[in-house]
């Protein structure tokens, strides 16, 4: 490559540092006058890289916002950092703009790679596993996520078209709370004004979003990503499941995840009531496990809504805590069932085999 233009593409490397760039200093890091700094400069703007002069005393030169993004110059360090970050995100869904803009945005970076930082990179994503099989990752399209992540961010009222699991179509105004990124689908949480109450959206089921004139005072409560965690929890499904745990909330989303279940705490030392499970109180056929946290820990409450419930015992069983099954009878007759086959199967002879 010519010097001139090695230069020019160092110059424009240094101005994408950040900051405010004087004549004198970028002459000395490229090791030529101010006067062919200027020259490099004009190079740069005759190929509409928004570069911007500041006259004056403590004037100099920096990049200012273009129509369009100049050309990156990017360290190994931060090109490997960029390729990870498009790999990862396409596994966890996170993803923005379309399905194939992070496959384009890879391919332009790998070809320009130096053969040797390509290799090496190869290298890494051949030798790289994910503890978790990649799912199908419904990417929102950038039109609904741009201006729905503006709306959280300025507190703007929307109007939005959605399309719900059952096919349903309709128009609702919304106040929106967050957006947040969940098992490879975008969820937005609002306060549903059409409803009259907040709710949870799908970003792949937005068609259109509108901004709406005004703005809203966020009101307080839980996070985006509580709300839609317990939005997940208690929405409909074909079983309701109530049970009582000698555990704490953070033992037991341990094995029941917060988007599964809801957990309520179990009142302090000295509060409990007769009957109602409070700590200490042993639950009639409870066995005694002689383990000291379970003689000082409160029955915690669980609230479950799933379709199937045959997973459940052994979920239970790895609580390692005792339960009560308040609801449904069905899990009780699974429970005993899981019981009697992992009782037979301890007592197996070996030599039966």
């Amino acid at each position: 490559m010519p010097r001139p233009v090695a230069r020019v593409l160092t110059l424009l490397e240094l101005l994408q540092s950040g900051g405010l760039r004087t004549a004198s200093e970028l002459a000395g890091r490229l090791g030529v006058d101010e006067r062919t700094v200027r020259h490099y400069i004009g190079h740069l703007t005759d190929l509409d890289v928004p570069v911007e002069s500041v006259r004056g005393r403590y004037g100099g030169y920096r990049l200012a916002p273009g129509h369009r993004m100049p050309p990156l110059m990017l360290s190994d360090d931060e090109a490997l950092a960029v390729l990870l970050g498009l790999v990862g995100g396409r596994r966890a869904g996170a993803a923005s703009a379309t399905g194939t803009a992070g496959d384009t945005a890879t391919a332009k970076i790998r070809r320009v790679l130096p053969e040797r930082l390509r290799l090496r990179l190869d290298a890494l994503l051949g030798a790289l596993a994910f503890t978790a099989p990649p799912g199908e990752a419904l990417v929102p399209d950038s039109g609904i996520l741009l201006p729905v992540a503006d709306a959280v961010t300025h507190h703007r009222p929307v109007s939005i078209r959605y399309t719900a699991s059952d096919g349903r179509r309709s128009e609702r105004t919304l106040h929106p709370h967050g957006l947040v990124a969940h098992s490879g689908r975008w969820y937005l949480t609002a306060a549903d004004l059409t409803a009259g109450e907040d709710r949870t959206f799908r970003l792949d089921r937005i068609t259109d979003v509108r901004t709406l004139p005004g703005s809203f005072e966020p009101t307080e409560g839980p996070d985006p990503a509580e709300r839609l965690l317990t939005a997940l929890a208690t929405a409909p499904y074909r079983y309701e499941v109530s049970l009582r745990v000698q555990g704490t909330a953070e033992h037991i989303h341990a094995r029941l995840p917060a988007g599964i279940a809801l957990v309520e705490d179990p009142p302090p030392p000295g509060d409990g009531k007769p009957g109602d499970g409070g700590p200490g109180e042993a639950e009639p056929g409870d066995a005694d496990t002689g383990d000291a946290d379970t003689e000082t820990d409160g029955w915690s409450r669980v609230r479950l809504r799933v379709e199937r419930l045959d997973w459940l015992p052994a979920v239970l069983a790895s609580l390692d805590r005792p339960f009560v099954i308040e609801r449904p009878d069905e899990l009780r007759d699974l429970v005993a069932a899981f019981a009697e086959r992992l009782r037979r199967s301890a007592r197996r002879d070996p030599r039966d085999d």
